[in-house]
């Protein structure tokens, strides 16, 4: 007769600085893409909930924006919602990136994290991009004088290194109970709150420099008809310059992140899509709350902003 197991069950955050891994790690543990991975800072705005389920139970994954310090209402929420996590979960991944140098903004989040009533587990993420792995001993080691008795997990989410240990870890410590929901379930998210997010990823794919700081994606109709499911968009930018960058000559760029964006949606949601896109220059719109209400996960509809009509991004 099998071993009866008692389900674990809880809330786990994903809390590190940009460029941490956190999104690269939530796609690895759900096993579905749930948040959009990009080298550029603060690609991760919103908390992404994802929800792993198997026989030892069920653990939910918030992957958190990249602690930094705001400058704008954008950030300050983005910060408001990681501090808000730190609150309620259960456990804490501390992701340290272990092939870049710990500065300030390390030692900033050590401190933070000092004051979280959760139990925090460190996890030294990119320890494929370290040339040996007797490099890590002293960055476990650097880790637990700054938390004396941490646990400590070495991890490659993009080779899949080192994430049974890190499960292990985590069904140890989280409380015993049934699952927070159905076992089906992989994300809380919006349909529509994923195709800004794959539009705003195809953006970055193809921008540079400061473009990744000033540009955010409003989906405006999201219209499932029988054959055919029908998207429009609006990519927000700061300047008529940044708009001309992400227009392209003749429309080209548009059109190449319309196409890239297109492929990759009709490959998730298993039908033939239109994509609309317009870009729209909003001097303010990271200090616009109806933008920014909008850009949440479920935001309400924007479309009576939007003057402009919108480009084919076929």
């Amino acid at each position: 007769m099998a071993e009866r197991i008692d389900p674990r069950s809880g809330t786990v955050a994903l809390v590190g600085r940009p460029n941490a891994g956190k999104s690269t790690l939530l796609n690895a543990l759900v096993g579905d893409k749930l948040a959009i991975v990009s080298d550029k800072p603060q690609t991760t705005r919103n908390r992404i909930v994802g929800i792993l389920t198997e026989e030892r139970g069920q653990a939910v994954f918030f992957d958190l924006p990249g602690v930094h310090r705001p400058l704008h209402k954008m950030n300050a929420r983005m910060m408001q919602e990681v501090r808000s996590a730190l609150e309620e979960v259960d456990i804490v991944l501390h992701l340290v990136d272990a092939a870049a140098p710990w500065g300030g903004g390390e030692a900033y989040l050590f401190e933070l994290l000092g004051e979280a009533r959760s139990e925090v587990v460190g996890v030294l993420t990119k320890i494929d991009l370290v040339r040996s792995k007797s490099d890590l001993l002293p960055l476990i080691a650097g880790y637990q004088e700054r938390r004396p008795g941490a646990t400590v997990v070495p991890i490659s989410a993009r080779e899949h290194d080192g994430l049974e240990a890190l499960l292990d870890e985590l069904f140890r410590r989280l409380p015993p109970g049934p699952g927070l929901y159905p076992p089906e379930l992989s994300s809380t998210q919006t349909e529509r709150f994923f195709v800004a997010e794959v539009i705003r990823e195809k953006l970055l794919e193809r921008t540079h420099g400061e473009l990744p700081y000033t540009t955010g994606v409003v989906v405006d109709v999201f219209d499932e008809g029988e054959n055919l499911l029908r998207l429009e968009a609006t990519i927000f930018v700061e300047r008529a310059s940044q708009k001309g960058i992400v227009v392209g000559r003749g429309g080209s760029m548009v059109r190449a992140i319309g196409q890239a964006a297109r492929e990759e949606l009709e490959r998730l949601f298993g039908a033939r899509i239109y994509l609309g896109l317009r870009v729209k220059a909003h001097p303010r719109w990271r200090d616009d709350p109806r933008v920014l209400a909008a850009m949440e996960p479920g935001g309400a509809d924007f479309s009576e902003y939007l003057e402009e009509p919108p480009e084919d991004g076929e």
